[in-house]
């Protein structure tokens, strides 16, 4: 296990910001820490980093306790906060080059590191910039360059996609992608559910600083026993027909409003053939027909009555 994190409490305070949190992160997983702002993340994320101190609880990466002078530990650890670190003055390649110093200190193998990284990110062009001439995505894929040059076996991201254009936050998340293909396991935090999903082979929902579910995407969405939404719109469904949908197998309810039908399931296989059946054969006219699964936010909101970007 490359991380494990048990009963881990941290207060500032008043405030509980974690409260027995648990975390286990294993070699060759992405695993996402999915919660809203406030949630407990980064301060979780800062703890394992051992840049905090906490209250109570154990924290172990590499199989080894976690301790602010654990320099052997933190050599084989890449960071990208979602505050961009980078200097000013230096320059794209000046500036990865110092942040692959800090672990590499032979010349020679600095070098190639840094054109690496430079190459994954797609800043070939832009290494003779300064930081204040890229643009927003630019700038959030130079910070990345700085945290993975020199080829961690453990990659830390919190929340590296806030504020980037939809472009530069794809060619993000196929980096990371990439990055795990080729060996290093990565844990990202975000309240971005999209992200998290398109991503994550894991996942954990966290809230008040509390882990509340794990596993799957598949595997939370069976957590809260619904299926699928098919939704029709049709000119005119009368109560009974509407009542006989609402026998049909699998259905957990269903309702009709402007003109459309919506139809919620427990689960089932053939809902859309079984609905589109009984359609035809009592000669419903229908138009569009178009089927919804369930989201995390809907995990989410089930799990804690809120939306996830409360």
């Amino acid at each position: 296990m490359l991380i494990k994190v048990s009963n881990l409490v941290k207060r500032y305070g008043d405030l509980l910001a974690l409260d027995h949190f648990n975390l286990e992160v294993g070699e060759g997983e992405i695993v996402g820490l999915l919660g809203p702002n406030g949630s407990g993340k980064t301060t979780a994320i800062n703890c394992i980093l051992a840049l905090l101190k906490y209250d109570k609880g154990t924290i172990e990466v590499f199989g080894r306790p976690m301790t602010p002078d654990a320099y052997d530990i933190k050599r084989d650890i890449g960071i990208v906060l979602q505050n961009v670190a980078v200097f000013d003055e230096l320059r794209v390649e000046e500036n990865v080059d110092y942040f692959c110093g800090l672990y590499v200190h032979d010349a020679g193998t600095r070098c190639r590191l840094v054109d690496e990284a430079i190459d994954f990110v797609g800043l070939g062009r832009f290494r003779r910039f300064y930081p204040k001439k890229l643009s927003g995505g630019l700038l959030r894929r130079l910070n990345i360059a700085c945290g993975i040059a020199h080829k961690p076996r453990l990659l830390i991201l919190d929340e590296p996609t806030v504020a980037v254009d939809p472009q530069s936050r794809n060619n993000i998340l196929e980096g990371i992608k990439e990055l795990n293909r080729q060996g290093t396991t990565v844990l990202y935090t975000s309240h971005y559910m999209e992200e998290v999903e398109q991503l994550c082979t894991r996942v954990v929902i966290m809230d008040r600083g509390k882990a509340l579910a794990t596993g799957t995407s598949d595997e939370l969405k069976a957590m809260i026993g619904r299926g699928e939404t098919i939704n029709v719109d049709i000119y005119r469904l009368n109560p009974d027909e509407l009542a006989e949908i609402r026998r049909l197998p699998n259905v957990a309810h269903a309702i009709y409003a402007d003109n459309r039908l919506s139809v919620h399931y427990s689960g089932g296989s053939h809902n859309l053939l079984d609905l589109l059946d009984y359609l035809r054969q009592r000669d419903i006219p229908f138009s569009r027909v178009f089927s919804e699964r369930p989201t995390l936010n809907d995990v989410f909101l089930e799990i804690t009555g809120r939306q996830l970007r409360d």
